[in-house]
């Protein structure tokens, strides 16, 4: 009798998956942090200001050095690497002045105490109390502002010319006296409305008008007791410059602006004046083509000797 074949059993070790403890977990809380740093950086992005995000954006021109040991940024230099001098790690930080600091405390006080002195002038006065809503007063950077605006039913100039209404007379003279009394010069500007000038001549526009309107207060100013030389400019800006933004055509807009200057704007525009007239004497030392002009009582002045 045969023998019957052997079975052959093969038992292989089941290999289960290791287990990974959690780290999964780990990874997925990263993950979510992460996202939640994000949505929460795009939303205070969206919220802040134009002046708070170039605020951020120096910051990241600051280098990491520089915003530790102090210093100039390197997008304040001219040059890509500092030669020479001292090392730049130690150099003085920026530093930032006001224009409260740039202001002389005195000056301010001055253009203040002005602004209380003309509303108890309104105040005190039985013609200027009844013009009061024509009168805006408030401090710019430049200095004290006198805003003289039209209404509907009182315009300050007759209609389409700078003929000043006896009303805008009045105001005018009244304030010449108290503008004389500063040692401030000032500056006027005229304004219109965008309503386009149709009458006489194309060529007189709302420019102009503002210009020539401008120059007549400044004749009532004079008449009034104020000196022509505390006048700096005058200028007419027509309706660039509206006070109702969402009106072009509102009667505030049509207004005389008398800026009573303090020292720092006053020195900005003689020294521009200054600087124009310079230009104006070198021009006029060269002839058209640059080359220096002829004196016509000396033939040779123009010419090098050769």
């Amino acid at each position: 009798m045969s023998e019957a074949p052997r079975r052959i059993i093969i038992k292989r070790p089941v290999m289960a998956a290791g287990h990974h403890d959690g780290a999964w977990k780990i990874a997925f809380a990263d993950f979510m942090t992460a996202m939640f740093a994000l949505f929460l950086v795009l939303w205070l992005v969206a919220t802040a200001s134009k002046a708070q995000l170039r605020g951020i954006a120096e910051q990241f021109k600051t280098p990491l050095k520089v915003a530790v040991s102090g210093g100039a940024k390197s997008s304040t230099s001219a040059n890509v690497i500092p030669g020479g001098g001292t090392d730049p790690i130690h150099a003085d930080g920026e530093v930032r002045k006001s224009d409260s600091d740039a202001t002389d405390p005195a000056d301010v006080k001055r253009l203040d105490d002005l602004k209380q002195r003309l509303d108890k002038m309104i105040e005190d006065s039985p013609v200027l109390k009844q013009l009061k809503h024509h009168l805006l007063l408030d401090i710019t950077p430049e200095g004290l502002r006198i805003q003289i605006v039209d209404s509907a039913n009182r315009p300050m100039f007759d209609r389409s010319s700078a003929v000043v209404m006896p009303y805008m007379r009045s105001i005018l003279r009244e304030l010449g006296p108290v503008l004389n009394d500063q040692p401030n010069k000032i500056t006027l500007s005229g304004h219109t409305d965008a309503a386009q000038y149709t009458q006489g001549d194309k060529s007189y526009s709302n420019w102009e008008l503002s210009a020539d309107r401008a120059n007549a207060s400044r004749r009532e100013l004079v008449a009034g007791g104020m000196q022509d030389k505390k006048v700096l400019r005058v200028m007419g800006v027509a309706s660039s410059m509206n006070l109702n933004q969402d009106d072009p055509f509102a009667p505030i807009n049509r207004r005389i602006s008398i800026v009573v200057l303090n020292p720092r704007a006053q020195a900005a525009i003689e020294n521009a004046n200054a600087a124009n007239h310079r230009i104006k004497s070198v021009d006029a030392q060269q002839g058209p083509t640059g080359q220096p002009a002829v004196n016509p009582s000396n033939p040779n002045s123009g010419s090098q000797t050769q």
